[in-house]
């Protein structure tokens, strides 16, 4: 049964995808929640100098060895960018790009002078190639289990211990950095550490679907859940939920139209990312244009309140408050006075006495709440419209 799991070539493909997405969504999100996000890129660039380093000093092409060099080598990466920083002639965002294109080039360069010949090269690296995954095995309990599976597994169980240990003082340290100092947390520390967990990701990830393909997976599911919620717990959820469907549609679409899988996969975090701009609940485009609409008739039918709230049993009134009346004193057009005067007779705003328009009870509530502020600023006097 196990083994014939394990010789499913595209239930392999589709999981190597998920727990890429999984193990980076873990760490992504606290990068892009503290607007750290292409720092992800910066790392999975450099972390080349940090591979072709180790595999110079030790021969390891991979295996922990190589993910502790590739931690060590995020966390240098972040070491020099603060570093540069601090002398206060650079900004963050230059920082970044000045020091990781220094180490991607040194280890591009190394790969061409030392690395022709070896596992080594500059298309794995960046790329990589989800779909042979299945054809790299080791023999767990004489089952074949795929290389990058296996580490992926290792990763995203690593990523998660890290996560739930240290929620409260990640979720402190992100959105309060001093208050956590102040009790104690080590920001800086935890910092680092997050870093160094995204360092490894990247490297064990890289054989499935290379450096550049991770930084999709590493910011795309979680940008999107941020779109979608607020709350920290369901931004993990839900990032690893669309990092998972990213890669069963991803491969199926990939087969589907003979192209590259790993880029599909990460085309589709690219296409929920785009859903949750469009149709999230709250941040969405569509739903802000629904509030945008909904404020502003329910302006116009505070300005109607007002503007009959202000001749009331005054000797205007039976000018000024009536349904002509109100495209030459409100400045409306025809068909959008008779539509706001038709839901505010809707919500019992007001009522038609003739031709005349009176305020309800609940039409003179809203309008003395409005004008409550400035009636106290003119010393009681009422606002004419």
């Amino acid at each position: 049964m196990l083994e014939q799991l394990f010789n499913n070539v595209a239930l392999m493909i589709v999981l190597t995808g998920a727990l890429v997405g999984c193990a980076a969504t873990l760490v992504g999100t606290f990068l892009v929640l503290r607007g750290n996000s292409m720092l992800s890129d910066a790392i999975s660039h450099s972390i080349i100098f940090g591979i072709v380093v180790v595999w110079l000093l030790t021969g390891e092409q991979s295996g922990p060895v190589q993910i502790l060099g590739a931690a060590l080598t995020g966390v240098l990466t972040v070491f020099l960018t603060e570093l540069l920083v601090s002398t206060g002639r650079v900004k963050n965002d230059a920082a970044i790009g000045l020091v990781f294109p220094v180490l991607f080039s040194i280890g591009v360069l190394l790969i061409n002078l030392y690395a022709r010949d070896v596992h080594i090269d500059q298309h794995t690296v960046l790329l990589g190639e989800i779909g042979f995954v299945w054809l790299d095995t080791v023999a767990v309990a004489d089952l074949p289990v795929p290389r990058s599976l296996l580490w992926m597994s290792a990763m995203t169980l690593v990523n998660l211990l890290f996560v739930v240990l240290f929620f409260k003082e990640l979720k402190l340290a992100t959105f309060d950095p001093a208050l956590a100092k102040a009790l104690g947390f080590a920001p800086g520390l935890l910092f680092y550490a997050l870093l160094m967990l995204t360092s490894s990701t990247a490297v064990a990830a890289f054989d499935a679907v290379g450096v550049i393909l991770f930084i999709a997976f590493v910011i795309v599911p979680p940008s999107a859940a941020y779109l979608l919620t607020d709350r920290l717990w369901l931004m993990l959820v839900i990032g690893a939920a669309i990092s998972i469907a990213s890669s069963v549609l991803g491969y199926w679409l990939a087969v589907l139209w003979n192209v590259s899988i790993g880029g599909m996969m990460a085309t589709m975090t690219g296409l929920f990312l785009m859903l949750a701009l469009l149709l999230g609940p709250r941040y969405g485009m569509a739903a802000q244009l629904i509030r945008r609409r909904a404020q502003a008739r329910a302006n116009e039918g505070r300005t109607l309140a007002v503007h009959l709230f202000s001749h009331e049993d005054g000797p205007g009134e039976g000018e000024e408050n009536v349904a002509r009346a109100l495209r030459d004193h409100l400045g409306w057009s025809e068909a959008r006075a008779r539509e706001v005067l038709r839901r505010s007779l809707d919500e019992n705003l007001v009522i038609r006495e003739g031709e005349l328009l009176r305020l309800t009870p609940k039409g003179r509530a809203l309008a003395r709440e409005i004008l409550e502020p400035w009636e106290l600023g003119t010393g009681g006097a009422r606002v004419a419209a």
